[in-house]
């Protein structure tokens, strides 16, 4: 099982700030994530050239399930209101996703309000600018995989210290009552130990992902409730790999459980780094 999250920055490239599908549609490809969380995930955004990037990606790893989740209807910098209900799916969506290779036999959605303070952050040319914070959403999925159910949820948590935690403790907590094993990747926007401290989880993979160009934390994680753990195996690879899309690079973990989606034939030249 190849386990993946990625800050997409709506698809960004940092190279010339556009936005190709084409793009996107390699980088995601490159990654062959049996599982997928997405975070920074564009839905009609004019900025994104009104591209579903949830779907461009499930079409570049052949995943059959997908879902997205908004957190914000609007653009984020510009004009934007809390995601509230089906109708505000006519306006443009940001959030985050997730794409599975296996079949999903439950959803949930969980929110994780905004920090309520405006907080200091650095825009790059801007400089440091003081920002409302926006709300926040755990998206997890029940997988049907060969081995039993497996629970996988992603996050994009606050960039505000503290309230970060907060929204990870709430987080941690929404997960209790599905199946284990269960498993959470996303952009946690903390390092490791405070991570580790407020869960208990244990750390699958250990790999600096920010800034992408030379990163020098790891903002994004892939977690796992110890209990139950052994059931997804060994880990037998990390790697942070720098595609040409996004200012975060991606976390990929693989694992040597047998639990490959129906129909996948066996890699006989599976990664074995450490």
């Amino acid at each position: 099982m190849r386990l993946a999250t990625f800050n997409l920055l709506h698809g960004r490239s940092l190279s010339d700030g556009t936005v190709h599908a084409d793009r996107v549609h390699a980088a995601i490809a490159e990654l062959d994530a049996d599982v997928l969380g997405l975070q920074e995930v564009d839905r009609a955004q004019p900025r994104s050239g009104l591209l579903d990037l949830t779907a461009i990606a499930a079409d570049a790893l052949g995943a059959p399930t997908h879902r997205f989740a908004a957190a914000v209807a609007g653009t984020p910098g510009e004009t934007w209101k809390a995601w509230a209900s089906e109708d505000d799916n006519i306006h443009p969506l940001y959030g985050i996703a997730l794409v599975s290779r296996y079949p999903v036999i439950r959803w949930q959605i969980t929110a994780l309000p905004g920090a309520p303070v405006r907080s200091p952050v650095y825009t790059g040319d801007d400089g440091l600018r003081l920002l409302k914070d926006e709300p926040r959403v755990l998206l997890a999925a029940v997988l049907d995989t060969p081995h039993g159910p497996l629970t996988v949820a992603t996050t994009h948590l606050s960039f505000v210290p503290g309230w970060n935690l907060r929204q990870l403790r709430h987080a941690v907590r929404s997960l209790k009552n599905l199946p284990g094993p269960r498993v959470l990747l996303g952009d946690l926007n903390m390092p490791t130990a405070p991570v580790r401290a407020v869960t208990g989880w244990k750390t699958l993979g250990k790999a600096a992902t920010f800034p992408s160009p030379a990163p020098r934390a790891q903002l994004d994680h892939i977690l796992a409730d110890p209990r139950g753990a052994e059931r997804l195996g060994r880990v037998v690879q990390v790697c942070a790999p720098h595609p040409p899309v996004s200012d975060h690079r991606p976390l990929i973990v693989q694992l040597d459980a047998d639990t490959r989606p129906p129909g996948r034939p066996p890699d006989p030249t599976a990664r074995r780094s450490s």
